[in-house]
């Protein structure tokens, strides 16, 4: 079967086969455990080197490659070396068996979700993980890959991540509890929490680091797909948290900020976004849209739209879009001058001038899913998780530069530093 249909959502068989899978698993047995605690040397920022860490989510992985030039692989992390620990601990508890075997058949679309998204220390000695299928955050030691550091979060799903600017806070979305949870990226203690919309998603720190803006983007696992059924989605918002206080300070409603700008029929559940680097302006992607929108800070109303081609080949059925994705994958030049898109179920990327809105080449692409900045700042890099590559873009022109093979199924794709030299943890 091709890898395109392999993702295709598995909405309705997902309850028939939980039962089935719940029997299996339980009969499962599981020894052995990766976790240990290990210290590593404190390395001196004059000796990290920058690096892109990509997420492959169904595999357990991160691969490590070049920041800059020919994006060439440089290592890779098992993100799960507690796997049997963790696996024997979710098959004695039905609850947890059950949301785990649910995320399996939903929003992994068939596989287990290992690493959503990661961020590695300031001082480069470990790369700390979310991972939704085991409702944890984790610290991995880059010198011995071992786990330093474990946060169970609320609930029974991890998901997207943020860092604060200092590098010393980090944010998860705790998703089946509609929480976010503030971490000591070092030691992994939480620092404090908040209440968000329904299915807390994204994460976004102010340039000061004194707010987290968090975006709730709903159930996006039935088939009540069509814009009647909107209603069924649940709360969607976005929630705009004090980072010393935890205290919830603002509470944007996009449904009342689109229906004001005439697109009454569009969902509100933002999704990837970014800011201006004066964050006076916010653009979001939002659920089964083939675009994105500009959000106006300070006179909180929604400006300008922007709609992508379609590709004739995407299914018109929205039942068939990854997790009510049609576009799911935003990332801004640092000048401030370009958008780079991912057409997640259009199968392209492009860039797109922000000044005028016209975007440029569509760059073909396999089902992408994230977009992020390369390290010098003139590419774009985005995510291929139905080819199982990152490519990396040219902001000026527009056009691909080259791609590199990563692991199953890549998503999250972040900036990171490892020490000057580094290949790998020495056990793996």
């Amino acid at each position: 079967m091709s890898k395109s249909r392999r993702s295709r959502r598995l909405k309705g068989r997902s309850g028939r086969r939980l039962l089935g899978g719940m029997a299996a698993a339980l009969a499962m047995a599981v020894a052995g455990s990766g976790t240990a605690a290990a210290a590593a040397p404190q390395a001196d920022a004059a000796d990290l080197q920058e690096v892109l860490f990509v997420g492959n989510n169904w595999d357990g992985t991160a691969d490590v490659i070049k920041s800059t030039g020919d994006f060439a692989k440089i290592g890779r992390i098992n993100v799960i070396p507690d796997k049997n620990e963790r696996l024997r601990e979710i098959y004695l508890n039905p609850i947890r068996l059950a949301y785990f075997l649910g995320i399996r058949e939903t929003v992994g679309e068939g596989h287990d979700q290992f690493v959503d998204d990661m961020y590695t220390t300031p001082d480069g000695t470990a790369v700390v993980v979310s991972r939704p299928s085991f409702a944890d955050v984790v610290s991995i030691d880059l010198a011995t890959g071992r786990v330093k550091w474990r946060f169970p979060v609320s609930g029974y799903r991890s998901d997207h991540m943020a860092v604060s600017p200092d590098g010393r806070r980090v944010a998860v979305s705790a998703s089946t509890s509609n929480t976010v949870h503030v971490l000591d990226i070092e030691t992994g203690r939480e620092l404090g929490s908040f209440k968000t919309g329904d299915k807390p998603h994204e994460n976004i720190f102010s340039r000061d680091g004194r707010y987290l803006w968090n975006m709730s983007i709903g159930e996006v696992n039935t088939d009540l797909d069509d814009p009647i059924w909107d209603w069924t989605k649940g709360d969607r918002r976005i929630t705009v948290a004090d980072t010393s206080t935890f205290q919830v300070v603002k509470v944007i409603d996009m449904r009342q900020r689109l229906d004001a700008f005439g697109h009454r029929n569009v969902s509100d559940a933002v999704r990837p976004a970014v800011f201006t680097p004066d964050e006076s302006k916010l653009y979001f992607q939002v659920s089964f849209f083939n675009g994105f929108y500009e959000y106006d800070v300070a006179t909180d109303k929604i400006t300008r739209v922007k709609t992508l081609p379609e590709n004739p080949q995407t299914s018109k059925d929205r039942r068939d879009w990854v997790n009510d994705s049609r576009h799911h994958g935003l990332a801004m030049s640092p000048d401030g001058t370009k958008l780079c898109v991912a057409g997640t179920m259009d199968d392209y990327a492009t860039v797109v001038d922000r000044a005028t809105l016209q975007e440029g080449p569509l760059v073909t692409a396999s089902k992408p899913y994230w977009a992020t900045v390369s390290g010098d700042g003139t590419a774009c890099i985005v995510s291929e998780s139905g080819s199982d590559q990152v490519t990396a873009i040219d902001f000026a022109t527009g056009r691909k530069l080259v791609s590199v093979p990563v692991g199953d199924h890549p998503q999250r794709v972040r900036l990171g530093h490892v020490p000057a030299g580094w290949t790998g943890p020495s056990g793996g």
